[in-house]
């Protein structure tokens, strides 16, 4: 079992633990019960959520036993957050998300077996309290001296202070640990190191009202190399549903992740062995341009959230966008995905004109694949202009509307690398 701590650290997955070496013995006496929360802040998960996923299915990979926490009541009220106060959502759209989440969840672990997952709802327990009850048995136990020294709170009380509903969130989580601890039997509960003075809170709750010692464990915030926030694209949140992010977007998200952190996000992301990973670190900085390990972490990754199938759609996809591959063949909402997260442009049917759309200059100037006209017919004339991986041997050239991929899109290609797209909307 202690073999799990071992694999934690090495993937750098430890950012806080309460007390290490006493967990790695009381993993070592056999399986334990443990948890990670999902508050219902938006109608998906994202990729923040995934390494907590990632780092249930370890441990239940071990033979320990997973609560999936939903938070029906702590998503009511909302985690502080250091920029300022949250707008409460209504509780039918909390109620909507709740259902959601809980759908994403179910399909990451195993719920059959010993160590079969459970998903919770802390609605459960809390709809029924009584404020004097919770007041008296669960209020009386928490200093607000050590309240206000969260990081969170205190900078919201240096700014524009903080209301009474998000500064009781760190009572109510602790809440749901002693919960789950005399429901469950729960010894350990995980998170992100953002969540660090919520879970120590939980552990202490136990200690006093239970006279036990139970575990918490962080992961590092991810971060990127070059300053960007990670899990972030041009085009927003990278979410786990596909309605939100396409499978083609969250797949180019991993394959263009940056050659100084592809190793990082193995490391913390992937079910990979060691020797796997370290096999694909070492082609990265052999190879870098073959982008194996990007590759192999986009396949995974994708493949998981979103499956097989979809998984191979996208790579067809992206192979025949330049030029590998047959672009007919791509499904229309994998081709419009994929043209979305390109520089494109959209044209209307007023853009059409006796069923020809403008020439190639203008698309080409349109789309942002050249900044002048000028460069547009230098384009052509070099050669290195492409309208659906044909070359354009005329600047005059007017695509018609039979050039129209699914009666709607045109793929647009500057050499051999550069892509744009065009979409008729209306």
């Amino acid at each position: 079992m202690s073999a799990l701590i071992d694999d934690l650290q090495w993937r750098g997955l430890i950012a806080q633990s309460t007390d290490l070496e006493s967990l790695r013995a009381d993993l070592d006496e056999g399986p334990i019960t443990f948890y990670i929360g999902f508050d219902p802040t938006a109608p998906s998960l994202h990729l923040g959520n995934l390494l907590q996923i990632q780092t249930m299915r370890r441990f239940q990979a071990h033979g320990h036993r997973p609560l999936a926490l939903v938070g029906g009541a702590t998503g009511l009220i909302g985690d502080p957050k250091m920029t300022g106060e949250r707008t409460l959502n209504p509780v039918d759209v909390v109620e909507e998300w709740v259902g959601r989440l809980r759908t994403e969840l179910s399909r990451f672990f195993d719920f059959e077996g010993p160590a079969a997952a459970q998903l919770v709802n802390n609605f459960e327990w809390t709809k029924d309290v009584d404020v004097i009850s919770f007041l008296r048995d669960i209020g009386k136990h928490f200093s607000v001296n050590r309240m206000l020294d969260r990081e969170a709170v205190a900078a919201r009380l240096a700014a524009e202070g903080i209301s009474f509903t998000e500064f009781s969130y760190q009572i109510l989580q602790s809440f749901d640990y002693l919960e789950l601890y005399r429901r469950h039997g729960c010894r350990l509960q995980m998170g992100g190191s953002d969540q660090w003075g919520n879970i120590t809170a939980g552990v202490d709750l136990i200690r006093r009202t239970e006279s036990e010692h139970v575990h918490a464990l962080t992961t590092p915030l991810v971060t990127k190399a070059d300053g960007t926030k990670f899990g972030k694209t041009e085009s927003g949140t990278v979410w786990l549903d596909s309605s939100m992010t396409s499978p083609y977007a969250f797949y180019q998200f991993w394959l263009n992740a940056d050659d100084r952190d592809v190793s990082t996000y193995l490391r913390l992301y992937s079910m990979r062995s060691h020797d796997e990973i370290e096999a694909l670190e070492e082609a990265t900085q052999s190879e870098p341009a073959r982008r194996a390990a990007q590759r192999a972490l986009a396949d995974e990754l994708t493949t998981l959230v979103h499956g097989a199938d979809a998984t191979r759609a996208v790579e067809a996809a992206a192979q025949a966008l330049f030029g590998q591959g047959d672009l007919g063949a791509v499904p229309a909402d994998v081709l419009d995905a994929a043209l979305r997260e390109l520089p494109h442009a959209v044209l209307t049917p007023e853009d059409i004109s006796e069923g020809a759309l403008p020439d190639i200059v203008d698309l080409l100037t349109r789309s942002g694949l050249a900044p002048s006209r000028g460069q547009a017919r230098r384009t052509v004339g070099e050669g290195g202009a492409y309208v659906n991986n044909v070359r354009v041997e005329d600047e005059a050239l007017r695509p018609t509307t039979r050039d129209l991929l699914h009666g709607r899109y045109l793929v647009l290609r500057r050499g051999r690398r550069t892509l744009a797209g065009i979409l008729l909307e209306g």
